[in-house]
């Protein structure tokens, strides 16, 4: 169930802007799930690293403003 809900939180991301830019502000992993979890996103660090990795992405961020590389 919690990797549904990475996916769901990733295309909640790629389709909501003001959402992205919330999280692409946020610089570490761990209160990022957690801002998730409060957003009704409940899902684990080791969850949504898997995701990423599965995916082929990072939680890295590039540019100015900084914009996280998961969105799809």
């Amino acid at each position: 169930m919690s990797r549904q809900n990475v996916l769901d939180f990733l295309d909640k991301g790629a389709d909501d802007r003001e959402f992205r830019v919330k999280y692409d502000n946020c610089f570490q992993i761990d209160k990022f799930v957690e801002m998730a979890g409060e957003d009704g996103f409940e899902f684990s660090i080791e969850d949504f690293e898997k995701v990423l990795k599965e995916n082929g992405d990072t939680f890295e961020s590039s540019g100015n403003p900084p914009k996280k590389l998961i969105w799809v």
